[in-house]
C-alpha cells in the first residue's frame, strides 16, 4: 500500500512538471512571436526550443524555475539570427533577439 501511494504522489508531482513546462513553453512562443512581429522580422519554424533550466530565487525570495528558450529569425529570409527568451514562471525576466522598430509597438511584456 504505502508503495503505491508514494507512486501516485510521484505520478502528480510529474504531471505538475510537466504541466508548468508546457505553459511555459506557450507563454515563450507567445512572447517570441509578438517580439517578432512587433520588430517586422519573421519567427522561422514558427517555434521556440527550450535551452535551459535552472531553480533560481524570485524577487519575493521564493525558489522557482527559470527557464531558457531560443528562437531563430530572418530579417529578410535570407539570414539566420538567434533570439533568446528567459521566463521565471511566467514573467520574462531576460531577452535578446529582435527589437521593436519604435518602443510604441513593444506588445510583449519587456516593461
Amino acid at each position: 500500500m504505502p508503495t503505491l501511494l508514494i507512486l501516485m504522489i510521484l505520478g502528480a508531482l510529474g504531471f505538475a512538471f510537466w504541466n508548468s513546462a508546457r505553459a511555459a513553453a506557450e507563454r515563450a512562443e507567445a512572447l517570441g512571436r509578438n517580439a517578432c512581429h512587433a520588430a517586422g522580422v519573421q519567427l522561422l519554424d514558427q517555434t521556440v526550443h527550450a535551452s535551459g533550466l535552472r531553480l533560481r530565487r524570485g524577487h519575493d525570495g521564493r525558489m522557482g524555475f527559470e527557464r531558457d528558450f531560443r528562437f531563430e529569425y530572418s530579417r529578410d529570409g535570407q539570414d539566420r539570427r538567434v533570439g533568446k527568451l528567459v521566463l521565471r514562471g511566467e514573467r520574462l525576466v531576460g531577452f535578446s533577439g529582435p527589437l521593436a522598430q519604435d518602443a510604441d509597438r513593444m506588445p510583449y511584456g519587456l516593461n
